[in-house]
């Protein structure tokens, strides 16, 4: 199994202590891509850690941030997006996961969750300087998102085994550059403690 499964830290590993959101990438999906075929076994054995870090997320009061792609329907907003994935032919994939009504969602174009995108004043406004990234791509979006966090200073935390993949060698690759080159925080989700998090905001 490689390290796209595991927790190994390339640095100390840090509580996710001070103001920390949980950002949910690209998961209202109707999986009809040229990829999904190889995409959807790993985003099947992803969805229940994803579903139990958003409860524990939500649990705490940590802030809850989609960044979901509008797969070039530019007429559509969030709640648009959220109907066609959960008439899709994947709905059970989508259903578990879908947002509640304290969560934030920002509709992206491209891969990175920053790329002209609102979230880095959403972040501001918020005091965040901390991102628990779950999701897809492991080695696309997450990825790309986790660099332009890394340049923004902000401290990521990338649980493993809460991140799909298409490719496990390039997922291994991305995950120990997000390591070596972005200081990320690699764990597996049950390691990340959200009530930490919420103590440190003084909530």
């Amino acid at each position: 199994m490689g390290t796209s499964k595991t927790g190994t830290s390339g640095r100390r590993a840090r509580d996710t202590a001070g103001n920390t959101a949980l950002v949910v990438i690209d998961m209202i999906n109707t999986y009809e891509h040229e990829d999904a075929e190889l995409l959807l076994p790993s985003v099947r054995e992803a969805l229940p850690v994803m579903v139990d870090l958003l409860s524990r997320a939500r649990e705490h009061g940590v802030p809850v941030i989609y960044v979901n792609d509008n797969f070039g329907e530019w007429r559509s907003h969030h709640g648009e997006i959220l109907r066609t994935a959960l008439d899709g032919p994947y709905a059970e994939l989508v259903e578990p996961l879908q947002p509640d009504d304290s969560s934030l969602f920002v509709v992206k174009a491209r891969h990175s969750v920053f790329y002209e995108t609102p979230l880095a004043y959403l972040l501001a406004q918020l005091g965040v300087d901390h991102l628990v990234l779950c999701g897809q791509v492991t080695e696309q979006c997450v990825l790309y998102s986790a660099l332009d966090a890394h340049i923004r200073h902000i401290e990521v935390t990338v649980p493993t085994d809460a991140v799909a993949h298409i490719h496990e060698s390039l997922a291994d690759a991305a995950l120990e550059m997000m390591r070596r080159n972005m200081s990320a925080r690699t764990v597996q989700a049950k390691e990340i403690d959200f009530a930490a998090s919420t103590t440190g905001r003084g909530t």
